[in-house]
């Protein structure tokens, strides 16, 4: 009796984890860039469906005022996608998401004045939900001056209001956190010479990179080894 042919699934169709995370400020590329993953590895993608959340236009326009119910709208909606990930994830599913739950914090410390800032973390405590966490971080960085000029470039009405000072903040704070997160290994990306969305060899760059990747903290830069 003949023996039944071998499946083989060549080792570059399969993703180097089963849960990873694309994160960066708004502007950076990380939506695309899960959605090209997910379609390469066969992977579930999460995604954090920011145009579902009613009050961030008008936070874009008035950050202090709407500051606190754009945040606890967020807090919300991640409770339910922690839901989602720990289902597919205590399933086996390889899963993609555009951001980390873990990270809320980040803009609600960057948005809200101290008695807000209090308040909101007694009510999103409440409501908070330990999901598994990414076994690998992609962190997508990029200037300020880069992002704005992207986001102009994309034209999306409310993200046209964002303020070159909110933005500049935000990228502080994301270098912050991502300074001290140690709760998964991070591969942080200069992604502004880098364009794995149009450009395959970019991404066959970024993906030898996220598959070779062994310490807990690497930095990639195009054309260096670092």
């Amino acid at each position: 009796m003949n023996a039944p042919p071998l499946t083989v699934t060549a080792p570059h169709l399969r993703p180097p984890v089963r849960y990873i995370a694309i994160e960066g400020p708004i502007g950076v590329g990380k939506t695309s860039l899960v959605q090209r993953l997910a379609e390469r590895w066969s992977m579930h993608g999460v995604y954090e469906r920011p145009q579902d959340n009613p009050f961030l236009e008008r936070f874009y326009r008035d950050t202090t005022r709407f500051a606190l119910p754009t945040q606890l709208h967020f807090a919300l909606q991640r409770a339910h996608q922690v839901q989602e990930v720990a289902t597919f994830h205590s399933a086996g599913t390889p899963l993609i998401a555009d951001f980390m739950t873990q990270k809320n914090d980040v803009f609600a410390r960057l948005t809200l004045p101290e008695d807000e800032w209090q308040l909101y973390r007694a009510l999103s405590a409440r409501i908070d939900a330990q999901g598994p966490d990414p076994e690998l971080v992609v962190y997508l960085q990029a200037s300020p001056e880069v992002l704005f000029s992207r986001i102009q470039k994309r034209a999306v009405p409310m993200e046209l209001q964002i303020s070159d000072a909110y933005l500049r903040a935000l990228c502080d704070a994301y270098n912050e956190f991502f300074y001290h997160y140690d709760r998964a290994p991070v591969l942080t990306v200069n992604a502004e010479h880098l364009n794995p969305l149009e450009s395959d060899a970019d991404l066959a760059l970024l993906i030898e990179r996220m598959e070779s990747m062994r310490g807990r903290k690497e930095f990639f830069v195009k054309g260096t080894s670092l």
